[in-house]
Formats: structure tokens, C-alpha cells, sequence
């Protein structure tokens, strides 16, 4: 297991390809679904410095926050609900340049600007959702979408 996280500089894809290995080694051999989801939030918002990053866990008929990094956060949110109750629903990735732009946005923040929901499939069901959000508007793109949806792949769920 990984102790110390290297902090990666380059382009944003190189920045991922760097990490990646490092994730790997944080929750290989690791069965605990919370502390692997805890570190690989802990490892992206500490290589990005992004706003908040976090999980949310289906439970029953709602996403339920898990481990995650940045000031307190929304506890459940509702299927269709919001970006990740969207991204629940449609069981695909969304990236939101503008959250103010995003119909029904759940604003557990003021200080989000824009956000990129991954779900986490397995056989074939959303189990939950990876959540980033940024203090600056159009922050993800195509690039954060390749390697965060190889990230999620990555848990063991």
C-alpha cells in the first residue's frame, strides 16, 4: 500500500496517467469499500485541489453522501435529482460547465461553479456516483471524463 501521494505536474492527462498507478496502489489488496473510496477522494483532491470530491452511495431510493473531501455536504439526494441524481438516473457521465445553467441543481454550495458526476456501474446497476465539484466554472472536460470514469472502474464495489 501507498503511503505518500506524488503530486503530478503536466497537462491535465498526464496528471491522470501519474495518479492512476498511485490509486491502484492505495487500495490494492484493500476489501474495505469506505476506506478505498475515502482514499481515492483524498487522492484527487489532493493532486487537483479541487472544490469538494466525494461519493454517494445508492441506498435504497436515494444517494446517501460517503467518504468524501471539502466542506460539508448534501446527506441524500433523490433519483433525477440534481447532477448526480442525473447522472443516477441516465447512468452516464455529465459534466456541467455552468451549475447555474443546470436545471433542479442542488445547491449545497454557492461556491460550486461547475461539476462532473461519474456513475459507478456494476453489472449493469448504478451503486453510486463519484462527485467533483470547482470553484471555477468550466473545469472538466472530455479528459476528466476518460480517466475519472478508468478511476471508478478501478473499486472494487
Amino acid at each position: 500500500m501507498a503511503e505518500d501521494l506524488i503530486i503530478a505536474t503536466g497537462s491535465k492527462a498526464e496528471q491522470y496517467q501519474a495518479l492512476i498507478p498511485q490509486v491502484k496502489a492505495l487500495i490494492e489488496g484493500e476489501r474495505d469499500l469506505v476506506a478505498n473510496l475515502a482514499n481515492i477522494a483524498a487522492a484527487l483532491k489532493e493532486q487537483f485541489g479541487w472544490f469538494w470530491v466525494g461519493f454517494y452511495i445508492v441506498k435504497d431510493t436515494e444517494l446517501v453522501v460517503g467518504p468524501f473531501q471539502g466542506p460539508v455536504a448534501c446527506t441524500r439526494i433523490r433519483k433525477g435529482r440534481g447532477v448526480c441524481g442525473a447522472a443516477w438516473e441516465k447512468a452516464q457521465t455529465i459534466i456541467i460547465p455552468d451549475v447555474g445553467q443546470f436545471p433542479g441543481h442542488i445547491a449545497c454550495s454557492s461556491l460550486s461553479k461547475s461539476e462532473i458526476v461519474v456513475p459507478v456501474i456494476r453489472n449493469n446497476i448504478v451503486v453510486g456516483v463519484l462527485d467533483v465539484d470547482s470553484n471555477a466554472y468550466n473545469q472538466f472536460d472530455t479528459t476528466d471524463r476518460q480517466y475519472l470514469e478508468q478511476i471508478v472502474a478501478l473499486i472494487q464495489w
